[in-house]
């Protein structure tokens, strides 16, 4: 029997994890989700009554199952899919020395069925750590955090090229690509602004409300960070934009459909030779209207993998 197991004892208590983490659900769902009939879900519920688990049920058409009060939680429980994807997370979020992650990953396992805590730590020691990223102070983050929350204006204390103090309107913090970001409103500025959390030195939060606007956040931090850099990016792609969508990375630029059904990128890079890479996973024609430097990259990588698959290539066996 593997880790979720399928025997009447496992489905039994996959069956309490199911009422636990959706109050009101159905005979008919919770048999769809345990594999089995309707009737017995009903069975498995009564089970759960026998062991002395207030399992409560409303007849009706709206009617299902939920866990009455009182209830004591048995030992933590999780999934084999659950645990790869808590571990990843954990890996994936360290900033600077202080692996909070980590320590958190690792109480939870000390509480886990031995095998499914050997599976953590299997899955762990087999991932290459990433480089920590800068320090983030855990502080800051859950006043920036509470603030988008409650939609409260902050007073924060920035430093950049200079220390300087802004008002802002935090939407949200977003980590991505080994930073932690707040995106918001800057009243100073009167613009959306983008800021790094580890830059951040203090908030003060302000009782004062505001309203947020309704974003795709991951999707406004790629744009802010495909913009600004020291060359600006024009690629015309001979490709429908829903299909140009699956090859270039948000942070690339922005994508914008042609009337003869082609597609223009437009974007900013200071690293020329990084963003050719990136143009030559495109499965279609391209050219490079600007910058000149990015074209010269592009003609170089092509040359490169052109010697590349010529039949006298030298091999790394050859060496």
């Amino acid at each position: 029997m593997g880790l979720d197991g399928d025997s009447p004892t496992a489905r039994a208590l996959l069956a309490l994890a199911l009422i636990q983490d959706s109050p009101g659900i159905t005979a008919a769902e919770l048999g769809a989700e345990l594999g089995v009939s309707d009737r017995a879900a009903r069975r498995y519920a009564a089970i759960l009554r026998e062991a002395d688990i207030p399992v409560e049920s409303t007849a009706g058409r709206y009617g299902g199952y939920q866990i009455g009060r009182g209830f004591r939680p048995p030992p933590l429980s999780l999934t084999l899919s659950e645990a790869l994807g808590l571990t990843l997370s954990a890996v994936e979020s360290r900033h600077g020395r202080d692996d909070a992650a980590g320590r958190a990953l690792a109480k939870l396992t000390r509480v886990l069925p031995a095998s499914l805590a050997g599976a953590i730590e299997e899955i762990r020691s087999s991932i290459p750590t990433p480089p920590p990223g800068p320090e983030v102070d855990g502080g800051i983050v859950a006043q920036l955090v509470d603030a988008a929350a409650k939609q409260q204006v902050a007073q924060i204390r920035y430093r950049g090229e200079h220390v300087f103090g802004t008002a802002i309107e935090p939407w949200g913090v977003v980590p991505r690509r080994g930073y932690w970001y707040l995106l918001c409103w800057s009243r100073d500025r009167e613009a959306r602004r983008l800021y790094r959390v580890d830059r951040i030195e203090s908030v003060r939060v302000a009782a004062e409300t505001f309203e947020r606007p309704d974003v795709d956040l991951l999707d406004v931090v790629e744009e802010h960070l495909s913009e600004g850099w020291e060359h600006a990016v024009e690629v015309v792609i001979q490709a429908p934009t829903e299909q140009v969508r699956w090859w270039i990375p948000r942070q690339l630029g922005s994508l914008e459909e042609q009337p003869d059904g082609s597609t223009r990128l437009r974007g900013s890079t200071s690293t020329p030779d990084w963003y050719a890479v990136k143009l030559a996973e495109i499965a279609a024609p391209f050219r490079v209207i600007a910058p000149a430097v990015l074209a010269e990259e592009v003609r170089r990588l092509g040359q490169r993998l052109i010697e590349a698959a010529q039949p006298g290539a030298e091999t790394l066996n050859d060496r």
